[in-house]
């Protein structure tokens, strides 16, 4: 008997499994394929515009991944560095062949954690209560709890041209029947469709034609533990492209061949936020080129990735589509584009902990509830095996809020809105996205994974002078002052900054934004004893102080609404004066409070204020 099963090896399975093991739960992990753990099936990259903040969040709360990017990257760069602090984010390009193998090492040393390579055919239940699975084999494996993480395997099937295939990503097996054993417990899925472009070998490529992309130049950490860093000889590079009046020719042409355009796929919705080339053409017919990044997929393989340029089109349409851009004009194409189609579920069939409302102790994480994305997978699965290990240990679920965390706002749009699409997390998905920033995913956070039980003392105790030497060194500056002395109105000339004209405190003269905080040091002559992070912090705090505020506030206000709690049992049909629509989806959803029940589409603000009369007259 297990405390827990974790059905799926990717992401979000293997977030789950470790955290459920660290929490001193015996677990099983069952994935089709040990060598395929945590493996990346499209872009070999781990981050990006909101979704590096979500791996320094799942950082923060004592999950793996950010330590797996660290050590397996190729190169990394932060994003939109000249914007503002809101917006900036970390992107590694990881070594595909190194990130599974770092993370299968990492699986196979964590205690309290059994690994299985098969497939799990169906749940197992005994007088109705859910207690483990059955095997392809027949073999029974009790255990309390169960999280399916199954990512893009159930019932998937790949598409190039007028061809149909009964597989998985990468030529892995399906996993068939699980889809259909879950409508017949209750769950309702639907089909969704992502695809993967083609794999290139390196020598065919002429670099000369193509615009370099650099890193930064030294590698960053996604990791606060900064121990798990990589050490490389050499940044590798990635190229930048654009498709050609040719490439939109060939691909108009033969559109009809496409299984996205031809008929093949009949059901399943594609990305909207990263459709395939001919996708692209049919939606922005009137932008004249596309941008495509060629990039490396591991120091070990003689192939690159052409992001941005996935397709269903058949083989020898796709031959003709890379042959006409520049520097792939006689490119040797070492693995073929294809789309692949499978079954999701209805997340919103689940509750904010991500366990099923359907059946008890069973959770769902990663792209099974229609999100794509590794780190949108790896999020969900760290919170759905902390919720279980809650649950296992009787303990009320952990449920961040939307101004708390990027992952509070990745599952409260899942299970109250839903999606018909794959959903990619963005910061403009985020209403509170200045507190939500890359720097300080470990001071929002981190508090939460300690008193949980995954981050240890150590790292806990270094955390916490931090924070102090933070509050120290604001106190510090907005209690000093600076006057126009001749020496001051000198290095203010010299620098060609703008000139004070009285008494002004360093807390306020690091408000301006031509003034750093190396700026305060030389013109104090003093050096504070913080690092560069704390410096980082400091001076955000400084410049974004009023933003910072009215942010805050706003989110007092919506946490007001979050502690007014909506039981489960309440039959909305009793509510008298809501809309039919707004009455079907809170009966359908059961949201958990206030400000959850206003977010769900179809409850208007009338509604929200006939429930709050209902709440005080009957439920209080």
């Amino acid at each position: 008997m297990y405390d827990a099963i974790v059905i799926g090896g990717g992401h979000a399975g293997n977030e789950a499994a470790i955290a459920l093991a660290k929490l001193n739960n015996k677990t099983l992990l069952v994935t089709g394929n040990l060598k395929m753990v945590s493996f990346m099936p499209c872009n070999p990259s781990i981050g990006g515009p909101a979704k590096g903040t979500l791996v320094r969040e799942i950082d923060a709360l004592g999950g793996v991944m950010a330590k797996i990017a660290d050590k397996t990257t190729l190169q990394m760069k932060m994003l939109n560095k000249s914007k503002g602090p809101a917006v900036r984010a970390l992107r590694a390009q990881s070594d595909k062949l190194e990130y599974p193998k770092e993370m299968l090492k990492t699986l196979k040393n964590t205690n309290n954690l059994t690994l299985l390579e098969t497939y799990v055919k169906k749940l197992y239940f005994e007088k109705n209560i859910l207690s483990g699975v059955e095997l392809e084999s027949g073999e029974i494996i009790k255990s309390k709890m169960v999280i399916i993480t199954t990512g893009t395997f159930m019932d998937s099937k790949v598409l190039v041209g007028d061809k149909s295939t009964s597989i998985g990503p990468d030529k892995q097996k399906a996993s068939i029947g699980l889809s259909e054993h879950l409508r017949e417990i209750g769950h309702e899925t639907f089909r969704l469709k992502t695809g993967t472009p083609a794999r290139i070998k390196r020598d065919s490529v002429d670099f000369s034609k193509m615009e370099i992309s650099s890193g930064d130049g030294f590698i960053h950490h996604f990791s606060f533990e900064k121990e798990h860093l990589r050490v490389l000889d050499k940044e590798w590079p990635c190229y930048l492209i654009h498709t050609q009046p040719k490439t939109h020719e060939i691909i108009n042409v033969n559109l009809n061949k496409s299984a996205m355009y031809g008929g093949q796929i009949i059901e399943g919705v594609g990305p909207r936020y990263c459709p395939s080339i001919e996708d692209k053409l049919v939606r922005f017919k009137d932008k004249p080129r596309h941008q495509l990044f060629v990039e490396p997929e591991s120091q070990s393989l003689d192939e690159v990735y052409l992001q941005g340029f996935s397709t269903s089109m058949p083989n020898d349409v796709q031959e003709e589509m890379i042959h006409s851009l520049p520097g792939l004009e006689n490119a040797v194409i070492a693995k073929y584009a294809y789309a692949i189609e499978y079954d999701a579920i209805d997340s919103r069939s689940l509750w904010p902990s991500l366990e099923s409302k359907i059946v008890d102790n069973l959770y769902f994480a990663g792209q099974v509830n229609g999100t794509s994305g590794y780190e949108e997978a790896a999020a969900q699965g760290l919170m759905a095996g902390i919720n279980a290990s809650l649950k296992l240990n009787e303990k009320d679920p952990f449920i961040l809020r939307r101004d708390e965390a990027y992952i509070g706002v990745l599952i409260d749009d899942l299970v109250t809105k839903g999606t018909k699409e794959p959903y990619r997390m963005l910061t403009s998905r985020a209403e509170f996205r200045l507190l939500l920033r890359h720097d300080n995913a470990d001071l929002r956070l981190t508090d939460y994974g300690y008193k949980l039980g995954l981050i240890k003392t150590k790292r806990y105790q270094e955390f916490l002078k931090k924070k102090d030497n933070i509050v120290k060194t604001i106190k510090e500056l907005k209690s000093n002052y600076i006057t126009p002395t001749k020496s001051i109105r000198e290095y203010f000339d010299k620098h060609n900054l703008m000139k004070i004209k009285g008494k002004t405190s360093l807390f306020n003269l690091l408000k301006r934004q031509d003034i750093t905080f190396s700026d305060i040091e030389n013109l104090i002559n003093m050096k504070f004893p913080i690092n560069e992070e704390e410096k980082e912090q400091v001076e955000i705090n400084s410049k974004y102080e009023g933003y910072i505020k009215k942010s805050i506030s706003q989110a007092k206000k919506m946490q007001k609404e979050s502690n007014i709690k909506l039981s489960k049992d309440i039959d909305y049909n009793k509510v008298n004066n809501l809309a039919l629509e707004a009455r079907d989806k809170l009966n359908k959803i059961k949201p958990l409070t206030i400000s959850q029940a206003s977010r769900i589409s179809g409850v208007n603000p009338a509604d929200i204020q006939m429930l709050l009369i209902h709440l005080k007259k009957y439920e209080t």
